[in-house]
């Protein structure tokens, strides 16, 4: 029988377990999740086998990138249904926004564009539909500025449909244009319109102030990129944990700037492939960032 001497004397043992292995008790609140365009390759080539794969590899989210009524080439509930077989969810997809500013499109085309995206994000039960891209003869200060009310309007527009517009940064967002930057543009639409999906290698790549930067519009930063950078070529991406970016500097501030997903993500200088990095860098991530 034990005693209550045993059962202390048992109890400390554990309790100093635990001490050494903190893990056990600081488990990351996000799920891993993977943006599939670093994966585009296989994905048009075979997609449900290239979601079982990535779901063994312990992704849990992904966020799509494309949509034109179908999903890689999949009605919304046959790539919802895809999902759910391999237990994948997705909070949020990157869409073909940016296509609908460009020269030869209205106001018209882009409003029945996003009430198509809605219509599909809401199929996925997705949170997000994310700005990915803008075209390089966009990126004068007076156009973004364009693109900044575009943004407003169809957040709006998106969240009436209940639903939440991100605006993806690359690093043209924060170039210095005489003390100007586009992305301080975008920071002054509506925050209730507008949340922000921070690339960290690209702010990483700008030398942007993180904790500054978070430390002004907290909250507003829901969802993350992580993708890391090649200690040789900045140019180029890595797998996580093999490259520059001192990402367990950047979690504590988390909290702070509201993210409520993170997707890993790498769009180049795959090596050997583009599988073989997204399953070492889920390995990396699942022990290193989000046990």
């Amino acid at each position: 029988m034990t005693t209550r001497r045993d059962f202390l004397k048992q109890a400390g043992v554990f309790t100093s377990a635990l001490c050494l292995t903190p893990n056990l008790l600081a488990k990351s609140p996000y799920k891993l999740g993977l943006q599939l365009y670093t994966i585009r390759d296989a994905m048009a080539a075979d997609a449900p086998g290239t979601l079982k794969k990535i779901s063994s590899y312990g992704y849990q989210e992904v966020e799509i990138y494309g949509f034109d009524g179908k999903y890689y080439g999949m009605t919304p509930a046959d790539f919802k249904k895809l999902l759910s077989d391999n237990n994948l969810t997705s909070p949020s997809g990157h869409y073909n926004l940016d296509k609908f500013v460009l020269p030869g499109k209205t106001n018209d085309d882009l409003l029945r564009y996003v009430d198509l995206c809605i219509e599909g994000a809401h199929m996925l039960k997705q949170d997000y539909i994310v700005w990915p891209w803008l075209d390089p003869s966009l990126r004068s200060l007076e156009n973004i500025k364009m693109i900044a009310d575009t943004l407003d309007l169809i957040g709006e527009r998106i969240r009436k449909g209940g639903l939440q517009l991100a605006y993806h940064n690359h690093d043209f967002e924060f170039v210095d244009h005489d003390g100007k930057r586009g992305y301080d543009i975008i920071l002054a639409t509506n925050p209730d319109n507008v949340k922000l999906e921070l690339d960290l290698y690209w702010a990483s790549f700008m030398k942007q102030n993180l904790a500054q930067l978070f430390e002004r519009q907290p909250g507003r930063f829901v969802i993350w990129h992580l993708k890391d950078m090649d200690k040789t070529n900045p140019d180029l991406h890595t797998t996580m944990g093999d490259g520059s970016i001192d990402f367990k500097s950047i979690l504590p501030l988390a909290s702070k700037s509201g993210v409520k997903h993170m997707f890993v993500e790498q769009g180049n200088n795959y090596v050997p492939d583009a599988m073989q990095c997204v399953a070492r860098s889920a390995k990396y991530t699942k022990r290193e960032l989000l046990p």
